[in-house]
Parts: structure tokens; sequence; C-alpha cells
């Protein structure tokens, strides 16, 4: 594989560029910084230090991908910023590293940040999940595989996103989402992401299950620790529900509630 690095590019001699790398005008690399093969760099896009890029990543135009966390305490030590295989990073996206001497901001594979999206420091990103434009992470925040996050989303420090949940455009939450479920609002349930669910491959067996489990935890009228409880006691519980269950009973600050539902849960299959 041939690598082509434009001649204003400004890669730090201690920086590892793979075979295969393409590397656009004015571009720079920091230092101690490694870039995969097969990744493409378009211009002027900046690549933090300490930043590792894996595989076949595509981050474009003016994309900074592992600068300084935006945190009064961070005094300029060694942090990371680790991306994992098959991301695309559009046009102006942020990705900062960790906050604290040896903490990371980690990415996995196949994400798509999309314009002027933001994942602040020490995020946790796992896979296939979309960050549609101008969606923004605050520091430490969990998204699990699958996970799409709207348009001007805004999602507070510390909170977990799960599986297959979706943040319709323009919500907020600073409490955890819960898989599988849409949020509308701020930090409000409003149905099953059914759609979601069915483009990848659940079927009608796990998804009835999954309905099972949000009538009652979100239709009910139980407070949660009470629905959990009779979950528990009358639920037929698949492994989505529990994980579901186990996801909501970790929740440090708290699961988004289901005050003003819109959908029917019940729609046709």
């Amino acid at each position: 594989m041939t690598t082509d690095i434009h001649p204003s590019a400004r890669i730090s001699p201690s920086a590892t560029i793979a075979p295969g790398v393409e590397i656009g005008p004015n571009v720079v690399v920091g230092d101690h910084s490694s870039v995969g093969a097969g990744t493409r760099i378009m211009a002027n896009a900046v690549v933090g230090p300490w930043t590792q890029i894996g595989e076949n990543n595509t981050i474009h135009y003016g994309a900074i991908v592992g600068h300084d966390p935006q945190d009064f305490g961070y005094k300029g030590e060694e942090s990371w910023t680790l991306i994992g295989n098959g991301n695309i990073i559009r046009e102006y996206a942020t990705i900062h590293r960790g906050n604290r001497p040896g903490t990371k901001t980690v990415v996995g594979d196949n994400n798509f940040f999309m314009v002027q999206s933001h994942v602040a420091h020490n995020c946790e990103v796992g896979n296939n999940i979309i960050l549609a434009g101008g969606a923004l992470l605050a520091g430490h925040v969990i998204v699990e595989d699958r996970a799409i996050i709207s348009g001007n989303c805004v999602v507070h420090q510390f909170i977990r996103i799960g599986k297959f949940a979706m943040m319709r455009g323009l919500s907020r939450t600073s409490r955890d989402v819960p898989p599988f479920c849409i949020m509308d609002d701020t930090h409000t349930v409003k149905a099953l992401n059914l759609v979601g669910l069915r483009r990848n491959g659940f079927d009608q067996a796990r998804i009835r299950a999954l309905k099972n489990a949000f009538k009652l935890l979100f239709l009910s009228g139980l407070n949660m620790q009470n629905a959990l409880v009779e979950a528990e006691r009358t639920l037929t519980v698949t492994d989505d529900v529990r994980y579901l269950l186990d996801f909501i009973k970790s929740a440090k600050r708290g699961v988004c509630f289901g005050r003003g539902l819109i959908v029917d849960v019940e729609e046709k299959e």
C-alpha cells in the first residue's frame, strides 16, 4: 500500500504513520500519535498528541481528534484518545482526549460522527453509533452499541445511553437513556425503538418480550422500583429484558421516565 502525505502536512517526528495512509494539505499529526493503515485524513484536520487512530477511518476537513479537553483542571499532562476502525468523522467534529494523566477517551468501530458533533473527554463510545450534526456529549458519557443521537441533542456528563436507544432531535438528558427506547424532550421516554430493532434483526418474539417490559416499566403508573420488582415477578425475562432491567437497576443518575408518551407501543408487527 502506498502512503500519500501532502508536503504541507505537519507530522511529528514521534508519530507513526502506517502504510496506505492518505494525509491531505495542512493536516497536523501531534506527538506520540499513530495512524493506522487505510485511514484518510483530509485537509486542515488535526490529530492531537497521544492519539491512536486505527485502520480505514475517514477524517474529514477541519475535524479535530485528540485535542486538549475543555477542563480547567487539565494542565497538559499525558492523556489519550483511542479511535478504532472504520469510523467516519465529518467536517469540524471534535473528539477530545482524557482530562487527567493516564486517562483516555475511547471510540470503537464503524461509528459516524456528523458535522460539528462533539465527544468530550473520557467518553466511551461503542460500535455502529451515529452522532448527528451538532450532537454534544459532555465528559465521561458512555454510549453503547448501535445507539443513535440525533441532531443538536445534548447529553449531560456521566450519562449512559443504552444499546439500540435513540434520542430524537433537539432532545436533552441528564438521566441515563434506557436501551431499546426512543427518548424525546427532556429525558422523557416516548416509545420502544421498533424500527431500529427490526432493522437490526430482532424477531417478533424478542420484540414482544421488550414490549411487555416497556409497558410495565414506563406505562403502568408504578414507580420504577416497584415496576422492577413486578417485572422480575411477572415477565418472561429474556436476555434483552434482563439487560434492560439490569441497566435501570445500575443507574447512578436515574433513568429517563415515561411521562408524556405519544407513540403507540402496540404498533402492528
